[in-house]
């Protein structure tokens, strides 16, 4: 009986306690902030019978790749999920049907057990053909889902193999889908060819393309681009312009990508409050082969279709990536408001133009990748801002510089002329 009372005394004590811990603990853990969304890469490998090649410090290319691997596994930040995927490392034949099909994921993208990932590449030996374009396919399927970053890092010694799908159409499509997924790409063999379709792949995407033909170039290259996936970033959110400024989507202060044809034109709006300044910019980039001369303009109008402001940049084919902004400060009023205390907004129209032109072999579809920022602040409260109260509004600054230049004419004039009179008289 005794014992009995002590067994449930002992475990009333226990529920007490665990109770108390449980009540501190919850609302200890409601405090904390969200944990931020994992960032996801697949590291795709090409296991082609040309990675053979005993062209890298004395090794294969195929040996300096695993030990590059093995190396990058060690350092995988903790938040990272990663996984591998590759490229001609199954099939033998010469079935070119068969072969251009040969791609598969090795490594799960997921929580890294690096023993079982090193395992996994220990086994894999040179085999057959480069299939790309199907990897590059197959590698944006694997990270689909999540709200984290995602990249793919192309580890490669060749070009593809397997036309006529061409993995730069291919890294535009991934592009295209709007999931903000970028391809780094990386050389074995320092060849103009190869360059040129790494780097439109890597283009495509917003990625780099890197030429190594060093097992610690290799290395250090994939490392660093594995933590620059775990660095925080802004994800754009994905949009698309309209034809008009009456059919445009409306957007809040963010970073926004979408894709603009050649030739065409689009729209948006934002509302802008007195005393608020708009600041917008806008990026284009050319991610295929377009002719030398072109520009950018990003206007702001009211939706009666008058201009307020504007802002233009031309190129002559020594960029990639061509940008222009502007900014639109709303003087405050004192009777602005819509009917219930609120001041009311001013929906500004910003226009978004390119003058990219391009061959007729070059594919028009996708578009051409756009970067949209948009920004509300405090409008300037000083006579001092230039944007606001400078040119941007008037001519008065202008008039002054004028007015400058030419009192100083006119003393410079009057002093030599003294001068000149001064030296005759002595």
């Amino acid at each position: 009986m005794i014992t009995s009372k002590r067994l449930t005394t002992g475990v009333a004590i226990a529920l007490a306690t665990l109770a108390a811990g449980l009540g501190t603990a919850i609302p200890a853990a409601a405090d904390e902030a969200p944990a931020a969304p994992s960032p996801k890469v697949e590291l795709v490998l090409d296991v082609s019978g040309s990675m053979r090649t005993r062209d890298i410090d004395g090794q294969s290319r195929m040996a300096a790749a695993k030990q590059a691997f093995n190396d990058v596994l060690d350092a995988v930040p903790e938040q990272v999920q990663l996984g591998i995927r590759t490229l001609g490392a199954n099939y033998p034949g010469e079935d070119r049907e068969v072969g251009c099909k040969d791609t598969r994921q090795l490594y799960p993208v997921g929580p890294l057990d690096r023993t079982e990932a090193k395992t996994a590449v220990a086994t894999l030996a040179p085999t057959g053909f480069t299939p790309i374009g199907p990897a590059l396919l197959g590698a944006a399927d694997d990270l689909e889902g999540g709200e984290g970053s995602r990249r793919i890092v192309l580890i490669t010694d060749g070009e593809d193999t397997c036309g006529p799908l061409d993995p730069c159409e291919v890294a535009r499509e991934i592009a295209a889908r709007g999931t903000h997924l970028v391809v780094d790409t990386l050389g074995l063999v320092p060849n103009a060819k190869i360059r040129q379709q790494l780097t439109c792949i890597a283009e495509a995407t917003g990625g780099t393309y890197t030429a190594v033909q060093h097992k610690e170039e290799l290395s250090g290259r994939v490392k660093q681009l594995v933590d620059r996936a775990a660095e925080p970033t802004v994800t754009p959110v994905a949009t698309e312009g309209a034809k008009s400024c009456s059919a445009a989507p409306a957007l809040k202060p963010g970073l926004y990508t979408d894709r603009a044809k050649i030739a065409q034109h689009r729209w948006y709006r934002v509302d802008v409050l007195p005393g608020q300044e708009l600041r917008a910019s806008a990026s284009v980039a050319a991610d295929r082969a377009v002719d030398e001369d072109y520009g950018v303009l990003l206007r702001a109008v009211t939706v009666h279709g008058r201009e307020i402001v504007r802002g233009s940049e031309a190129g002559a084919g020594r960029t990639d990536v061509i940008s222009s902004g502007l900014r639109y400060p709303k003087a405050e009023v004192a009777d602005g408001d819509d009917g219930d205390g609120k001041p009311a907004a001013e929906t500004v129209c910003l226009q978004l133009a390119h003058s990219f032109s391009a061959p007729a072999s070059v594919k028009r579809s996708p578009g051409l990748p756009v970067e949209l920022t948009v920004d509300l602040v405090d409008g300037p409260g000083a006579a001092s801002d230039v944007a606001a109260f400078g040119l941007g509004r008037g001519w008065w600054l202008l008039g002054v510089l004028v007015l400058t230049g030419l009192v100083a004419g006119l003393l410079t004039g009057w002093l030599s002329r003294w001068r000149v009179a001064v030296w005759r008289t002595n």
